[in-house]
C-alpha cells in the first residue's frame, strides 16, 4: 500500500512540474472552450432578416409591417427602394425581400385578394422557406381578420418550459470528452513509452512492486488529475457562460471514471504497440484525431453521413460525450444511460485484457 500512495504522488508530482503538459492538458482545453464559447455560445437561435418596401404607405400596409414586426423569429427592415432590396438579398444581407405594392390597401378589401411579391435567396433554401412560412403565417393571419373567417375547429395555444440550450451547453461535455481522451489515451501512451525507453520500468520490475500496484497507482492519479480538470473546466463554464449541471454529480463523476479507465487501457495498448516514444505520439494521433470529429465533441452525431454512423456508434468517445452531455444538459439519471455505461464499461475491459498481453517492461 505504501509503495501504491508513493507512486500516485510521484505521477502528480511529475504532471505539475511540467508546464508544458500542463498548459496543454488543462489550460488548452479551457482556453478552446472559451473562444469557440464566445464565437458560438448563442449558435442555437436563428432570425431571418426580411426587408420590406412599402410603395403603397397605406393603413393597410402599414398594418402588415407592424404584424411582420411583431414576430420576433423575424428581423424586419423597412427600405425604401425595390432595387436596393433586391440588391440586398443577391448580397446575403436579406434573406426575403417584401415589396408591398400601390393599391395594396384598395385591393385588401376585394374579391380577388392583393398580391404581395416576395423575392427569396434561392441559394439559402433552408432559411429562405422559413422565412417564406412566417411571412404567410403573418399574412394569412390579416386575411382571416378582413373576411371574418370562423374555423371549424380551434387550436388552444399551451406553452410550456423547454430547455433553452445553447452550442455553448453543447460543447462544454464534449471538451471534458476530449479532455480525457487526450490525457489518458495519449498521456499514457507517451509516458510509459518513454519510461520503457530510458529504462525506468526495467527497474521497477527488478523490486518486489507488482504490476497491479504500479497500473492502480496510474488510474488514481489519473482520476485525480480528470476530476479537478473537470471540475474546472465546469466552474469556469458557469462563471463565463452559465452552464449548469442539471443532473447528478455522482453520474457524472461515475462516467468520468468509465471514461478515464477506458482511454487508459487504450494507451497502455499504445504503449505496448509503440516501440519508442516519437511513435507513440503519431499512433495516439492517428487514434484521437478522428474521434475529435466522429465522437460528437464538436458537432452532433446525428449531422454526420449515414454511412459513417456505424463506426461514430463504435467510438468509445461519442458514448461518453454523449452520457456527460445527457447529465449535464438534461439531467438524465444513471438508469437512463444503462446503454453508454455498458459500452464504455466493455472498451475499459476488453482494451486492459488486450493490454495484459501487449505490455511489455523493457
Amino acid at each position: 500500500m505504501k509503495a501504491y500512495w508513493q507512486l500516485t504522488l510521484t505521477q502528480l508530482r511529475i504532471f505539475m512540474r511540467n508546464r508544458q503538459v500542463l498548459f496543454w492538458t488543462l489550460l488548452f482545453p479551457i482556453f478552446l472552450m472559451v473562444m469557440l464559447g464566445s464565437f458560438l455560445g448563442g449558435g442555437n437561435t436563428m432570425s431571418v432578416t426580411v426587408g420590406v418596401v412599402d410603395q403603397d404607405q397605406s393603413d393597410e400596409s402599414k398594418i402588415l409591417v407592424t404584424a411582420l414586426k411583431k414576430n420576433q423569429a423575424m428581423k424586419v427592415q423597412e427600405e425604401t427602394k425595390e432595387d436596393r432590396a433586391l440588391g440586398k438579398v443577391k448580397k446575403g444581407d436579406l434573406q426575403l425581400a417584401i415589396v408591398i405594392p400601390e393599391g395594396y390597401g384598395e385591393n385588401t378589401g376585394d374579391e380577388n385578394p392583393a398580391s404581395l411579391p416576395i423575392y427569396y435567396d434561392e441559394t439559402n433554401a433552408a432559411v429562405s422557406q422559413i422565412g417564406l412560412q412566417l411571412v404567410n403565417g403573418a399574412v394569412d393571419q390579416i386575411s382571416k381578420e378582413k373576411v371574418g373567417y370562423k374555423p371549424a375547429v380551434v387550436t388552444e395555444a399551451k406553452g410550456i418550459e423547454t430547455l433553452n440550450l445553447q452550442y455553448i451547453d453543447f460543447l462544454v461535455p464534449g471538451i471534458v470528452a476530449m479532455m480525457i481522451m487526450s490525457n489518458n489515451m495519449n498521456g499514457v501512451a507517451g509516458q510509459i513509452a518513454a519510461w520503457r525507453e530510458r529504462g525506468i520500468l526495467r527497474r521497477m520490475q527488478g523490486t518486489t512492486l507488482k504490476a497491479s500496484t504500479f497500473i492502480a497507482a496510474q488510474i488514481t492519479a489519473r482520476l485525480m488529475l480528470n476530476g479537478l480538470q473537470a471540475l474546472l473546466v465546469l466552474i469556469i463554464a458557469q462563471l463565463i457562460f452559465g452552464v449548469d449541471v442539471r443532473g447528478s454529480w455522482l453520474t457524472l463523476i461515475a462516467f468520468v471514471v468509465l471514461g478515464t479507465l477506458a482511454f487508459m487501457a487504450i494507451g497502455f495498448i499504445i504503449a505496448g504497440i509503440a516501440k519508442t516514444p516519437e511513435s507513440a505520439a503519431p499512433i495516439a494521433g492517428f487514434l484521437s484525431f478522428p474521434m475529435l470529429f466522429l465522437g460528437g465533441v464538436f458537432f452532433p452525431i446525428s449531422n454526420m453521413p449515414d454511412f459513417l454512423q456505424p463506426v461514430v456508434y463504435a467510438l468509445p468517445i461519442s458514448h461518453l460525450s454523449h452520457a456527460l452531455r445527457e447529465v449535464m444538459n438534461v439531467g438524465a439519471a444513471v438508469t437512463t444511460l444503462g446503454t453508454e455505461m455498458l459500452i464504455l464499461a466493455c472498451w475499459a475491459v476488453g482494451a486492459f485484457i488486450v493490454a495484459s498481453f501487449t505490455f511489455k517492461w523493457e
